[in-house]
């Protein structure tokens, strides 16, 4: 269980990744090695899974997203490890979610174009075995955006 303290962590590294022990320690208010302390057993613990750089897709030249619904023909489990043993071989799908509802899974597909886009449908994503449907939708605009929920 995590308390005030750790959320106030959570919520610095959230904001920025690479603060110093002692920034960190200063922005939550306590000393540099209780704060250390606390940040390897919210590592240990699987509070914090990693770390890494935000990345702007756009400036290396994937500024185009797209949703993509997909529906199987079977929702068994061989066809869904091959769905997702083969997405995960697409440099394009950044997110894939196993869904409930009419569709079976939910991906982002990040492109420079639609022609990128129309080449990934056909030569990768309608070529998978037991692909029975797929939805696309375009985004006009971010509205929000969080690594994680905090609060």
């Amino acid at each position: 269980m995590i308390d005030a303290i750790d959320r106030r962590i959570l919520q610095a590294l959230q904001r920025e990744g690479r603060l110093t022990q002692l920034e960190l320690a200063d922005q939550v208010g306590l000393s540099p090695s209780p704060c250390a302390r606390r940040v390897k057993r919210l590592e240990s613990e699987g509070y914090i899974r990693g770390y890494s750089a935000l990345i702007d897709e756009e400036k290396l030249g994937f500024g185009f997203s797209i949703f993509v619904s997909v529906r199987l023909d079977k929702q068994v489990d061989e066809r869904l490890l091959n769905f997702e043993a083969a997405i995960t071989q697409c440099p394009e799908v950044v997110d894939c979610w196993l869904m409930t509802g009419s569709f079976d899974y939910l991906l982002r597909v990040a492109v420079t174009d639609l022609h990128e886009f129309e080449r990934f449908l056909t030569a990768n994503l309608t070529r998978i075995d037991g692909v029975a449907s797929i939805e696309s939708s375009i985004p006009l605009r971010r509205v929000k955006e969080r690594a994680a929920r905090l609060v």
